[in-house]
């Protein structure tokens, strides 16, 4: 997967607006960049959002995400186009499900690697389906802490030790955790980069960035002298396009920019590396980018700790005294005005749990609601 470090993503999401003709002049984007490969998301609304979560602050705005997400929502013969797209050109087509739906329509692509965003990563039953498939995989650790982060990596280990996941034994699939401040557009400074190597040597594993900051280079080449294994960031037309992440997003010649000088700053010491970022931006910034190296939650991310997470929610109003049963409740992002509830562990152990009292549609199930 990673034959050349760092692997550099493009991160398209949904940029490309269900247009497989901007699909397409985003593909050959990144390959004229010199990205290793681009990555899109499956979108289904229902497995990512409840109808009434309400508007949600985005770089564009105040949104109704879910209606936006509906709105995204492709046929799975479009990733099947990117994908060959992506493929003709070099590149590795990686793309990130949000549900066991667009799982399973992931899979069916035979894909070489995939990737689960931030909010995802506490998503147990995505975790294990997904490392069931014994390919790569990126894992975003935004907005968790390092119990998270731990929780993840033991769910995704065991569901490929384990004997019911043949397809997962014995390969060589790699694990990547890309530090990550969920935030958009996220402050250079949070990202503490001294954390990668903690971050590596804590789990045993390959560390990268995922960076969602608005300078081409400044994390990804300070990421890269931490020993960053891949850089992902967003690329985009044109940042005055409609997309969710344009505003955030790379254009060509800026994302171009990164990848020349992130490759350039791989063949260099660490030491040189730092110093050329010193004589650009100042010591003074490039050590508030570096940071201490301790992994907590970031000062723009804080706020969204438990409700961009996955937790269990009602999907329709349960009665009081409702024996809960599957299709009753999904593992949904709260966002900001319903109620978190359980995390999706416990997914499989409320089952046949008796209701106490009322619980309205959208609403987070807690302990407190069943007996």
């Amino acid at each position: 997967m990673m034959n050349k470090k760092p692997f550099i993503i493009a991160e398209l999401g949904t940029s490309h607006g269900g247009d497989p003709l901007k699909a397409s002049e985003l593909i050959h984007a990144a390959a004229e960049a010199g990205a290793d490969c681009v990555k899109c998301q499956i979108i289904y609304a229902d497995e990512i959002l409840h109808p009434k979560t309400g508007m949600v602050k985005l770089p564009g705005g105040d949104i109704p995400l879910y209606e936006t997400f509906k709105g995204l929502e492709q046929k799975p013969v479009f990733y099947e186009k990117m994908k060959e797209s992506a493929e003709a050109l070099g590149l590795l087509f990686l793309a990130t499900p949000f549900g066991l739906k667009s799982a399973a329509e992931l899979r069916a692509l035979n894909p070489q690697a995939v990737k689960i965003a931030s909010p995802e990563l506490n998503y147990t039953a995505l975790l294990r389906e997904t490392a069931s498939w014994g390919i790569d995989m990126f894992l975003s650790a935004g907005v968790s802490t390092l119990g998270d982060i731990e929780e993840a990596l033991e769910t995704v280990r065991s569901a490929r030790n384990s004997p019911q996941n043949p397809a997962a034994n014995g390969r060589n699939a790699g694990i990547c955790l890309l530090h990550c401040v969920t935030a958009y557009p996220a402050p250079e400074e949070e990202y503490k980069l001294r954390l990668l190597p903690h971050l590596g040597g804590i789990f045993s594993i390959l560390v990268g960035i995922s960076d969602h900051s608005l300078d081409p280079v400044l994390v990804p080449v300070l990421g890269t002298a931490l020993g960053a294994a891949a850089v992902e960031k967003h690329l985009c037309l044109s940042r005055s396009d409609p997309g969710l992440d344009d505003k955030i997003a790379l254009e060509f010649g800026d994302f171009a920019r990164m990848v020349r000088v992130v490759r350039e700053s791989a063949s260099l010491e660490r030491g040189e590396v730092i110093a050329r970022m010193e004589d650009q931006y100042g010591k003074e910034r490039v050590e508030a980018v570096l940071g201490d190296g301790s992994k907590e939650l970031a000062p723009s991310e804080r706020a969204n700790y438990g409700r961009t997470n996955r937790s269990i929610h009602a999907v329709r109003d349960i009665a009081g005294d409702e024996i809960l049963q599957r299709g009753m409740f999904a593992v949904l992002r709260t966002e900001k005005q319903l109620k978190p509830g359980l995390k999706p562990c416990w997914e499989e152990k409320i089952i046949g749990k008796r209701v106490k009292r009322a619980i309205p549609a959208g609403e987070g199930i807690t302990l407190d609601d069943i007996w």
